[in-house]
């Protein structure tokens, strides 16, 4: 005996500047033909919100509402209509892509986007996203744009690496970070190799004395090295006077860069001790307590994950970053060389890279950052490629993660055995 849904579903499918709707009644007819909502328009938005509540009343029963997940445009959308006393849920776009060839004709328009997200409504499984607090949506903004940023300004480091290459070879062999802030003191003030070779000695070695806080000896070897550069510079280049010009522009782009991510590192450390007494920055203390997780790492790992009740395995969150291996199964065929899903949050997914490999590295006094994950990762590397490796230390972190999380505690190391040890003595 099949139970019919006791609620309406509306599909709403959302664009930047406009959303379709579509009201579907429990046994599958539409209220109404789908129906078009700008979101600038005021009356628009009233009509919608008076044609769904006239399909309650009709049919004496409430409404859900599902949005497809678009990065950003369903979150007005979603905020107004939660407002107004709806239900609300957003659904990953992974499955709505998934149910579009459901019928025998290729038929793809906004219209039929919409119904199908409202019969999708109706799906006895279906999985939907939770929409994460205001303190989590303001960091995982701040979080997100520090690593565009960060991006971008590695894209320019890169130009103006190549350009240097060609109007003044050796140059990285005296200053190997070229955006250091000696480096970008020395080719604001001397750009050249005849700027470096007719400039007073005295003038750049205290420059690059002040600049490093390094001393007069440091400045001193760093200007041999910078001149023995501009002096074989001379015999091989390609000298174009625009890629100075160039130079420059890379420059001044990498110190804005460089001046808008700080901003936004500050931001984000106001809004964590803004909101100290929160749960969630307690969840981002006992991140920051891993090994080799930073406080930017774990901020940016919480706002990823969101509500953390929503992980009941350890498993769930690491498919939800997307390293889980992907399946490719047919009848008695079974594939063995799997990749990873992907299909998880991709900047979380970097996050977790970084941690791994920091956990699998050494301190500057050569101990380990951290013992138990290193000694894993080299012994799965005398059988495994490296990169697979470290997939199984990120596999660990995650792990890690999730029972730091759960336990509410801050992060203890343990070896394996002692591990043992105490699940003997806890049954």
């Amino acid at each position: 005996m099949i139970v019919q849904p006791n609620y309406i579903s509306v599909g709403v499918d959302v664009a930047a500047d406009f959303s379709w709707f579509s009201i579907l009644t429990p046994d599958g007819r539409e209220f109404r033909k789908p129906f078009k909502v700008e979101h600038d328009n005021n009356d628009s938005l009233k009509k919608a919100v008076l044609t769904i509540k006239e399909a309650e009343e009709l049919y004496s029963m409430k409404s859900k509402t599902f949005l497809e997940s678009t990065g950003i445009y369903h979150f007005p959308l979603f905020c107004h209509l939660k407002e107004l006393g709806f239900d609300v849920f957003i659904i990953n776009p992974l499955i709505t892509n998934s149910n579009k060839n459901v019928g025998i004709r290729k038929v793809k328009n906004d219209k039929c986007d919409a119904k199908r997200i409202a019969a999708l409504g109706y799906s006895p499984d279906l999985k939907v996203s939770v929409m994460p607090a205001e303190l989590i949506m303001n960091l995982r903004v701040l979080c997100r744009e520090y690593y565009s940023l960060v991006d971008h300004r590695s894209a320019y480091v890169n130009k103006l690496k190549a350009q240097l290459s060609i109007v003044f070879p050796g140059y990285k062999k005296a200053f190997s970070d070229v955006t250091g802030v000696t480096s970008i003191k020395i080719l604001k003030n001397f750009p050249t190799p005849e700027d470096i070779i007719n400039a007073e000695p005295g003038t750049i070695i205290d420059l690059i004395a002040i600049a490093s806080r390094r001393g007069l000896k440091f400045a001193r070897t760093k200007y041999e090295l910078l001149y023995d550069a501009a002096t074989n510079a001379l015999n091989f280049r390609y000298n174009l006077s625009s890629v100075y010009e160039v130079l420059d522009i890379y420059i001044n782009f990498i110190e804005i860069l460089d001046n808008k991510i700080d901003s936004i590192l500050l931001k984000i450390q106001e809004f964590v001790d803004r909101n100290h007494n929160e749960e969630f920055v307690k969840q981002i203390e006992y991140l920051d307590s891993i090994p080799g997780v930073g406080f930017l790492s774990a901020v940016t790992l919480m706002c990823e994950i969101g509500d953390f009740s929503a992980f009941s395995k350890p498993k769930q969150l690491f498919a939800y970053f997307g390293v889980d291996p992907s399946v490719n199964e047919s009848g008695k065929f079974k594939g063995t060389q799997n990749k990873m899903s992907k299909r998880g949050s991709r900047i979380g997914r970097r996050v977790l890279y970084t941690i791994a490999l920091a956990s699998v590295r050494t301190k500057r006094n050569g101990e380990a950052i951290n013992p138990v994950l290193q000694e894993y990762y080299q012994e799965k590397k005398e059988s495994k490629p490296k990169k697979v490796a470290l997939g199984a230390v990120m596999h660990k972190v995650s792990n890690i993660i999730f029972a730091v999380l759960r336990d509410k505690k801050y992060f203890e190391l343990k070896t394996p055995a002692q591990h043992k040890l105490d699940y003997l003595q806890a049954a």
